[in-house]
């Protein structure tokens, strides 16, 4: 159960996407960085591809993989980033919740969704990274023992925002750095 009986698409979605937009709109917005037909450029260099939802499909055909004969069920990730520069396929789900709810049992499926995305993108050489984007409801300690399953699987978590780095993306310099 979602509070205000809402659904996902009026959740707050994390300060790396500012609470209210996408991973492509928050790069856009980040210092170097420029975001054309989900195509993601810093300082004119293109360095990664976002894909949301069906649109990984479409990565998968360009790519010549026929995911039907790989997994018996089409996956749709929140979203995803192939970063480049690191040949890396980030998988992230955002899961936001403010009361106890069905998103508990859907953290423990990141092992299987991981290796039948890595089924997908073996053909290509792609690394791939599962990633959740969580809220800081998922700080309680009744969820330590799913969270510290997520790392056991050697998939990730991170509360509220996901730093750039982990992504492999290059970092702004601040005008402090500068």
């Amino acid at each position: 159960m979602i509070k205000s009986g809402k659904g996902g698409g009026n959740t707050k979605t994390g300060l790396v996407f500012e609470g209210k937009t996408d991973l492509a709109t928050f790069l856009g917005k980040q210092k170097g960085y420029t975001v054309i037909d989900n195509n993601v450029y810093y300082n004119d260099e293109k360095v990664a591809r976002i894909f949301k939802k069906h649109g990984f499909y479409n990565f998968l055909e360009e790519l010549g993989i026929d995911w039907t004969k790989l997994i018996s069920k089409r996956l749709l990730p929140d979203d995803s980033i192939y970063v480049i520069i690191n040949n890396t396929l980030y998988i992230i789900e955002c899961k936001f919740q403010q009361v106890a709810g069905s998103v508990d049992e859907k953290l423990q499926t990141c092992d299987f969704k991981k290796k039948q995305y890595q089924k997908l993108m073996s053909q290509a050489n792609i690394e791939v990274e599962y990633v959740y984007l969580l809220s800081d409801w998922f700080k309680d300690p009744k969820y330590k023992d799913v969270l510290d399953y997520i790392i056991s699987v050697r998939c990730q978590y991170y509360f509220e925002y996901i730093p750039l780095a982990k992504l492999g993306l290059p970092v702004p310099e601040t005008d402090e750095e500068a």
